[in-house]
């Protein structure tokens, strides 16, 4: 079997409809990214399956949908305008712009090849910056988030007050947020503009140890629910020299991308410093008050901060297979766990006559209700398979000659592509069984 590589990811994305390059009748904009039908069917589907297992599975847990813009004190407090900064060089010879950090300062510049041609390093704010109302003055300057946090840090007492929830808990968001990147790559892996799932979790101050650690399980645990590879995932912990200021302790949840080891989510006990960063500037009580105990104090942060767009990429690198049949024909496939692929059922006629294609169509139109499902009755058979094999579609479901004598129809599974005959009656019933116990078979 082939090595999965970014190219043929991006190859795959772009002919069947899953992301394309943002403005690309311009010449494309670097670091954005339109997603297609079937990219935005699978990265919705990766939230909603997120967003269930945090505030459904969890009686503990809220949702919150913040603003992308906020009150510019916001980010002082945080301290993302003094210190969300990378240092920045440019090349004398081309004018090409790099992080100092992820190159040689000493070697040749990688556009140009030229030596010494440096600048000294500068620190460059990841922030991008906008202005609000009618006049553009410095009383006028908004950011555009490059976080979700920092708006459920804000929203931590109104929640407390008008949902009746108790430490410890937490709140959830997925949301935009904008980084002005250096240097974007990888595809969709650092861009410009990404979505964020995020869940702060507020818990007592003492209780941050238990906590961290429960969430650095689950966190791990939800990534094989989901049916990734777990021999592509692991952790790395924040040294020294990674740990940020305010962090007791910091985990990311690493997965092996076709480009190598990258960070997918991070775990970080946050301790109490967002929350009294807050306090501090905008004068405003931010305590929490334990009504049995009566006791008062500012909570403990643990968050899961997980990048939503690198969930798509990391779903597609772990599900892109190519295989070799029998036949000597070469099969592409996407081996996505039924909870996250765009398309579950594709339902087929056999040929478009004798009324088998005005049958699929009905039986699809059924389905609709139970999955997200699709009607092909254009190719030969075996080729609307490939082309569901290739999207990631777990079912096909074919209407035969067969089905108008004993209203069966032939269920294939993409994976195996075993063909097995099962009632229409039955046949809901037969796929949601099938997708609760998936297992994949690891390629």
């Amino acid at each position: 079997m082939a090595d999965t590589t970014l190219d043929k990811i991006v190859s795959l994305c772009k002919r069947r409809g899953f992301i394309f390059q943002s403005s690309e009748v311009y010449g494309g904009l670097a670091g954005a990214w339109d997603y297609g039908p079937l990219g935005v069917a699978l990265k919705n589907n990766i939230r909603d399956f997120w967003w269930k297992e945090m505030t459904q599975m969890n009686d503990n847990i809220v949702g919150l949908d913040s603003s992308i813009l906020m009150h510019p004190k916001v980010w002082e407090a945080s301290g993302h305008v003094e210190n969300f900064t990378d240092p920045l060089v440019d090349c004398k010879a081309c004018r090409s712009r790099f992080r100092a950090d992820q190159i040689d300062l000493d070697g040749p510049c990688p556009t140009c090849g030229n030596k010494g041609t440096f600048t000294e390093p500068r620190n460059f704010n990841l922030m991008f910056s906008t202005h609000i109302g009618a006049v553009k003055d410095e009383g006028s300057l908004i950011y555009l988030r490059p976080e979700t946090a920092q708006g459920i840090y804000l929203d931590f007492k109104p929640v407390v007050q008008s949902s009746r929830v108790k430490v410890p808990f937490g709140i959830a968001q997925v949301g935009k947020a904008f980084r002005n990147e250096i240097t974007t790559k990888f595809f969709i892996f650092r861009s410009t503009e990404f979505e964020q799932m995020e869940m702060q979790f507020f818990c007592k101050p003492g209780s941050d140890d238990q906590w961290f650690a429960f969430w650095r399980e689950q966190r791990m645990e939800f990534y094989q629910k989901m049916g990734i590879n777990p021999a592509k995932l692991r952790w790395h912990r924040h040294g020294s020299d990674e740990l940020a200021f305010y962090a007791k302790e910091a985990y990311d949840i690493q997965y092996l991308f076709p480009m190598g080891w990258q960070e997918l989510e991070g775990v970080h006990n946050r301790t109490d410093y967002d929350l009294t960063q807050h306090q501090k500037f905008s004068g405003k009580d931010l305590t929490y008050l334990d009504q049995e105990t009566k006791e008062r104090y500012i909570p403990y942060v643990v968050e899961t901060s997980a990048g939503l767009t690198r969930n798509v990429l990391m779903a597609l690198s772990d599900a892109y297979g190519e295989e070799q049949l029998e036949d000597g024909e070469e099969r592409i496939v996407l081996r996505f766990h039924p909870k996250i692929a765009p398309i579950t059922v594709a339902v087929f006629p056999l040929v478009k006559k004798d009324g088998l294609a005005e049958k699929a169509a009905a039986l699809e139109k059924e389905m609709r209700a139970d999955f997200a499902t699709f009607h092909d009755q254009s190719g030969a058979i075996g080729r609307r398979y490939r082309r569901m094999d290739e999207i990631g579609t777990p079912y096909c479901v074919t209407v035969d000659y067969q089905t108008l004598t004993d209203n069966t129809v032939t269920l294939r599974y993409r994976d195996s592509m075993r063909q097995e005959r099962v009632a229409i009656d039955n046949l809901v019933n037969k796929i949601n069984y099938e997708s609760r116990n998936y297992q994949r078979a690891e390629k």
